[in-house]
């Protein structure tokens, strides 16, 4: 986490500060010398930033003094870098309510002077790290900013980043990077977990093989349950990373193309996807973790194994840098009801058209791949219709009662579509590719079939409304 919120303090100064701010604070991240953080949390402000009460006060030099608490600040102290660069969410005296009424600081652990060199220590203390139920390697702070505690008097010395009261659509820049690399943190335990249960399969010698004719005793990767807990580990790996690398495609063509209209058009692709790589691979890392610890049996539940640590690290996920439920709330109302499904509808054509090439292809596995994949996309689009039609109807708690579903379901559609392409392409590479059919043929077979119950689940929306109704949550 400690580069990836460093990349975004760089990107956020890059795209928002004066020259003299990306001079001052970029080369010594870029070169690794300081780190960066990302201040929004504060104890009453979640994942409703509406609700943040830090202050900064704009002084007579352009500065200004920045007070209040934040919670959940990833490696906001640490002695691994010589300076730490704060960036901090806050509201001057006369802002809005809301919102927007929120501006962006860089606060500096150090003030840096004119020829670079570190200066006297800011008023921002840490004042305890985090006892946490795992990522027991990266530290979680509750920093506090003006308590006097510093070598410059009372306030943390912080810079404007942009214009006042403007400060969140900046900080989107932070979050949507950190999100990004949040799913494939999530991919990446999925695949560390992976790798460890397939090498211990192969390792833990345990009962005999299911079909008789043998007595001896086998490795349990013979067994067919086991073999199915590997697969789905593998296919939701593969099919997570998949996504990943095809959104980060996107961007790439959004940021190097010279016609605007199609620079834009990647752009609300890769921002779609987004949500996606962070609440679906997160949510993911999950289930693949937990099943590493059933593929070890009792041992995933000792220590000395690892597995049990991945599964600890593997909970936070689909937590910090937006939950789940925030991320299916984003692709739902930014990203489907707000262009009428446009980019959702470009994605079905697309699958509807790899669909179409497997069924040409003549080959039964492909054929087989192509028919789960059209019935996902079928699905897919059938409640993409849905959610607009609630939105028309201004129908807000059925759309959004679902919300989570419409999310895992997409990542299923979009993991099922990138593991049918690469199908395509290894089927074509012959022997060499076979596993990567493999893997499409297994997730279709067992994975893909997950769309069109979290469909059902979705268009049940009134249904599922209609209960909350019956319940009293504050009894």
């Amino acid at each position: 986490m400690c580069p990836v919120l460093t990349d975004g303090c760089i990107e956020a100064i890059t795209q928002a500060g004066t020259e003299e701010q990306k001079q001052r604070f970029i080369p010594p991240m870029v070169e690794g010398r300081w780190t960066g953080t990302m201040n929004l949390t504060e104890p009453q402000a979640g994942s409703d930033l509406a609700l943040l009460k830090s202050k900064a006060v704009r002084q007579d030099d352009g500065t200004y003094r920045i007070s209040g608490q934040k919670i959940f600040i990833t490696w906001g102290e640490h002695d691994g870098a010589e300076n730490i660069i704060h960036l901090v969410l806050a509201r001057t005296p006369d802002a809005p309510a809301g919102v927007k009424g929120i501006s962006l600081f860089v606060v500096p652990k150090f003030l840096v002077n004119e020829d670079g060199s570190l200066g006297k220590r800011n008023d921002v203390i840490c004042t305890s790290l985090e006892h946490k139920l795992g990522i027991h390697g990266s530290p979680t702070a509750v920093m506090v900013f003006g308590d006097n505690k510093g070598e410059v008097g009372e306030g943390a010395i912080g810079y404007l980043i942009g214009e006042e009261n403007d400060g969140l659509r900046h900080m989107f820049v932070m979050m949507n990077e950190a999100r990004f690399a949040i799913g494939l943190q999530g991919t990446s335990i999925a695949e560390r977990a992976t790798q460890q249960a397939w090498t211990y399969a192969q390792e833990r010698i345990q009962g005999t093989a299911v079909e008789g004719g043998s007595r001896e005793s086998v490795s349990i990767n013979k067994h067919p349950d086991v073999r199915r807990m590997l697969m789905t580990m593998r296919s939701l790996t593969e099919g997570s990373r998949a996504i990943a690398l095809y959104a980060a495609s996107r961007a790439d063509l959004a940021n190097q193309l010279d016609d605007p209209e199609e620079r834009a058009r990647y752009q609300a692709i890769y921002e779609y996807l987004v949500p996606i790589v962070k609440g679906y691979s997160t949510e993911m890392a999950q289930e693949v973790a937990t099943l590493a610890v059933q593929v070890h049996g009792g041992m995933g539940y000792i220590e000395e194994t690892g597995v049990a640590q991945l599964f600890r690290d593997a909970r936070i996920l689909p937590i910090y840098e937006g939950t789940t439920g925030i991320q299916a709330n984003d692709i739902i109302g930014r990203k489907t009801m707000r262009d009428e499904g446009a980019v959702a509808k470009y994605f079905v054509k697309e699958m509807h058209d790899t669909a179409s090439r497997l069924l040409d292809s003549g080959d039964n596995d492909l054929r087989f791949i192509a028919q789960k994949l059209d019935a996902a996309v079928e699905a897919y689009a059938g409640v993409v219709d849905f959610l607009i039609d609630l939105g028309a109807k201004k129908a807000m708690n059925q759309a959004f009662s679902g919300s989570v579903p419409y999310l895992m379901l997409a990542g299923y559609t979009h993991s099922v579509w990138q593991l049918a392409r690469q199908a395509l392409v290894a089927a074509e590479s012959g022997k060499s590719g076979s596993e990567k059919v493999a893997t499409a043929l297994f997730y279709a077979a067992h994975i893909a079939p997950r769309v069109l119950s979290l469909a059902d689940a979705v268009m049940a929306s009134e249904e599922c409304v209609r209960s909350f109704e019956g319940i009293s949550f504050d009894a």
